[in-house]
């Protein structure tokens, strides 16, 4: 199986020799005996009040100034000394396991609420969203990918094995995020098309849908025939009940869900039902299976029943890519010594 997921495994400041960094303690140390004692007096007065009256604020302004950029230097100098890097560690994975393509119906149905999560009243999206999240969770090995369909096929995330990027990208699966009819074949022919890697030994779609195909370009039944000539296990899941559940509401004329004035959802109870026929018809063309979720427990053992899938183990393999601060260190800290050296030797002077 040839793969080629890459992501930062991490990434930030790193460096070379960082036991350096212990002299940096020194510094505080070396302020603090220089402010202890100075220089022999160059003249010497029965009484420096006079003297001291005319020139205190100013004078301890710039030794305090002169002396903090002098010892910033020399931190950044201790710094430099330690190698700083900036960079990241970039990962390619090929590890144990089969490539999983998820397929969502985002359909304004989904926002039925007939599943329970929790105890509480939950939307078609929510139950599914809740339990492909713990699917993917338990599947840290494969590479999956997330298609999202309405009226077409948006791709969500592609293949992947950085799976803490994919529950990110599942998050933002929502009604909404395309028109709101349903494309089950040209959603079905999309995925198809993703799992194009010959040399897994297992690759699968997962399609979970609650209506009919009423839109895009290809049939579901032609989809599938599709998904059975390349290899592809196709598991088709019902996802509602029938019966009476609370449906949103739609305006007849655009079809757009309706809703009050703070934007919640309005809902009305209607008789819901689902053409179980329709995809069992398309599970079957395609040597898949077909299973009926009418509640979270449901789904969860239908995603149960696909980690017994075989597995196939590869390797993993890690890049490391840096940046060296350490000329930039240099030049910083040369750049105030230089600075801290002008000063003390034009308007900030002192007697020798």
């Amino acid at each position: 199986m040839q793969l080629s997921n890459w992501w930062p495994a991490n990434s930030g400041l790193t460096f070379v020799h960082p036991w350096l960094l212990l002299l940096l303690l020194a510094i505080p140390l070396l302020s603090y005996l220089r402010g202890q004692r100075g220089p022999a007096a160059a003249l010497t007065f029965s009484s420096t009040a006079t003297l001291r009256a005319i020139g205190k604020h100013s004078a301890a302004r710039a030794g305090k100034i002169l002396r903090t950029v002098l010892l910033a230097a020399l931190a950044i100098f201790v710094i430099a000394l330690a190698r700083p890097q900036l960079g990241k560690t970039l990962t390619q994975v090929e590890a144990s396991g089969i490539d999983i393509m998820l397929v969502l119906d985002v359909s304004n149905s989904m926002l039925t609420k007939d599943f329970t999560i929790g105890g509480e009243e939950a939307t078609r999206l929510d139950a599914v969203r809740e339990d492909t999240r713990k699917f993917i969770e338990a599947r840290p090995n494969d590479r999956i990918g997330i298609i999202a369909f309405g009226t077409q096929p948006y791709v969500v995330s592609p293949m992947t094995l950085d799976h803490d990027w994919l529950l990110q990208n599942l998050d933002r699966v929502k009604i909404g995020l395309i028109e709101g009819s349903t494309a089950i074949g040209s959603a079905m022919a999309s995925a198809a098309n993703r799992l194009n890697d010959k040399h897994a030994k297992s690759r699968a779609i997962v399609l979970l849908t609650d209506g009919d195909n009423n839109a895009g370009r290809i049939p579901p039944n032609t989809a599938a025939e599709a998904v059975k000539a390349l290899h592809i296990k196709l598991y088709a899941i019902g996802i509602g009940t029938n019966g009476i559940a609370p449906v949103p509401m739609g305006n007849p004329q655009t079809g757009q869900i309706l809703t009050d004035a703070v934007g919640n959802i309005l809902y009305q109870n209607a008789t819901v039902s689902f053409n179980e026929a329709g995809l069992k018809e398309v599970a079957k063309i395609a040597d898949g299976r077909f299973f009926r979720a009418s509640d979270t427990k449901s789904l969860e053992e239908i995603y149960h029943d696909i980690d017994k899938m075989e597995k196939s183990t590869e390797s993993v393999k890690k890049y490391q890519q840096y940046r060296d601060l350490f000329p930039i260190c240099i030049m910083s800290a040369c750049g105030l010594l230089i600075g801290q050296i002008l000063l003390s030797q034009t308007i900030w002077k002192k007697l020798p």
